[in-house]
């Protein structure tokens, strides 16, 4: 299925609520999701509005506005600050004539790069097909000129009557079979994990969690206190997969230090589950 290829990109954002302070460090933020992903930030702009336009999540004038930065840019991808409906999606891959993805889209693309565990790997999947599975007519051109219908009829037309969307719906039942496949697989883990866990309540062993914002410092904190030796980087979500380490206190208490996945403004829900 369509891979994201992030290159030169232009950022846009619906200032809906609060400072514009706030509104700016939200695009900062995707600037810096977009760049870990590999990306060059070319532009950014901030549209002031009540709420997202329904149909393009910008409105009409800011779209014209924004195609002309796109093309003297020379930018090949838009990068929304917001989740996009498949129809917003659609509106604004048309009239802007280039790749455009949401925050979801760019945060789940850091995840698959980033995930190292078959746990990992397997919840970042099960996300990725999630959200794609009610994108999938969105994205691809061929698959949304197949219409189906009977002659004559509103929907049919030379070159479009037939069986209708056939390989828009087989992708659509792969995906379904192999996300029941994943939630399977990730059940089965989860269980491990509630065995594992158990022993440490058996044996008294205290944890610890080192939470906060990603890219704050957490994964060097591990390995000043413990000497794990896990991957530092400058870089949001560079840990994706939680280590634990056994640690000691001055006073010999033995407790486990874990470090977890860092927070992030509009979190994708499908990715709640890669925080345990």
């Amino acid at each position: 299925y369509r891979q994201l290829r992030l290159e030169r990109v232009v950022l846009v954002g619906v200032w809906t609520e609060g400072s514009a302070s706030q509104a700016d460090s939200s695009l900062a933020e995707l600037a810096r999701l977009a760049e870990t992903a590999g990306s060059q930030v070319l532009e950014g702009l901030v549209q002031r509005r009540p709420r997202p336009d329904p149909a393009t999540y910008i409105g009409a004038g800011k779209v014209g506005e924004l195609r002309d930065v796109v093309l003297s840019a020379g930018a090949d991808t838009v990068i929304c600050d917001g989740e996009l409906s498949p129809g917003q999606l659609r509106q604004l891959e048309s009239k802007l004539k280039v790749k455009v993805i949401d925050r979801t889209a760019l945060i789940l693309d850091i995840f698959a790069q980033h995930a190292r565990s078959r746990e990992g790997k397997a919840q970042v999947e099960l996300a990725q097909l999630q959200y794609l599975v009610p994108r999938l007519r969105g994205w691809g051109e061929a698959l949304s000129r197949q219409a189906g219908g009977r002659a004559g009829g509103a929907s049919g037309g030379v070159g479009l009557r037939g069986p209708g969307e056939t390989k828009l719906e087989t992708d659509r039942r792969r995906i379904r079979t192999r996300i029941s496949r994943l939630k399977r697989e990730i059940a089965g883990m989860h269980r491990t994990r509630v065995t594992q866990r158990a022993v440490r309540r058996r044996r008294a062993v205290p944890s610890v969690a080192i939470a906060g914002y990603t890219n704050a410092g957490k994964s060097s904190l591990l390995n000043q206190l413990t000497g794990a030796g896990v991957l530092v980087e400058d870089a949001l979500f560079a840990t994706l997969d939680p280590a634990t380490r056994r640690a000691r206190t001055v006073d010999g208490r033995e407790y486990t230090l874990s470090d977890t996945v860092g927070f992030v403004r509009h979190l994708p829900h499908q990715l709640v589950e890669a925080f345990r």
